[in-house]
């Protein structure tokens, strides 16, 4: 995967930086105490993805202060998870951010050219699991990946999903998001020929248990190459979906 690192070799190779700065590039200090939180400054040069903020629990005046952080270390893209109404006003009072309600999502700077392999489909069964796949498809833009959204393509109505195989079978990764019984993880498996993540939400009347039995039926899903994220983690599921987007062979 393209990172940090690998750009600073290649620009040393082709002697558009020299040793020495490239030294300081990697060697700069690994991360910031600020008191209540070590901001990873490395998490780019490890990962390919730099850190992303977990808004809940945390106050307005800690994120922007995380975001300073992040924004003087160069940072140009930045992801907030899980931010309340409330703390995105009060951010928004000092950065310029882009609240997405429906997902609990904050965006700060210019969203990255897409540089992925392919698509990522980003599939739910209904229209109350949209804001958990909002979670995801934005997790996965910020990250540089094409997204597709088919919301509302569950099995109690198969005619919606198969109306789009063109979309499934084109995919290089599709996250399958759905509450109830979770059966759409399954029938996207069985279509489609890449990796497929399911996300049990917790939508559902009493005997769903808040998505406990989606996430059942999705581990024990008959479909080759499911793999299942926590109940609710859109986050969890569009990172995973672009690091599979991003993946080259590694010599």
């Amino acid at each position: 995967m393209d990172n940090e690192v690998k750009r600073v070799l290649e620009a040393v190779q082709a002697g558009e930086m020299s040793v020495e700065d490239a030294l300081l590039r990697i060697k700069v200090e690994p991360f910031e105490d600020i008191g209540y939180a070590k901001v990873d400054l490395h998490r780019k040069i490890r990962q390919g993805a730099a850190e992303v903020i977990y808004g809940a629990g945390k106050t307005p005046e800690q994120i922007n202060g995380i975001i300073d952080v992040m924004e003087k270390n160069g940072q140009k893209t930045i992801l907030i998870t899980r931010m309340s109404r409330e703390a995105a006003d009060i951010v928004g009072e000092s950065h310029i951010l882009d609240y997405h309600e429906d997902a609990s999502v904050g965006i700060i700077g210019e969203m990255p050219e897409c540089s992925g392999l392919g698509r990522i489909v980003v599939a739910t069964g209904g229209t109350s699991d949209i804001p958990v796949a909002e979670e995801a498809a934005l997790t996965a833009r910020v990250l540089g990946n094409e997204v597709v959204r088919l919301y509302d393509v569950g099995v109690a109505g198969l005619h919606r999903t198969l109306a789009h195989l063109d979309d499934i079978m084109g995919a290089s990764v599709i996250i399958a998001i759905a509450g109830m019984e979770g059966a759409l993880a399954s029938v996207i498996g069985g279509l489609a020929d890449c990796p497929v993540i399911a996300v049990p939400t917790s939508v559902g009347y009493g005997a769903s248990f808040n998505g406990l039995s989606a996430l059942l039926s999705m581990l024990n899903s008959c479909a080759s190459g499911v793999s299942v994220v926590n109940i609710d983690n859109g986050f969890g599921a569009g990172y995973l979906a672009s690091m599979i987007n991003h993946m080259e062979a590694k010599r």
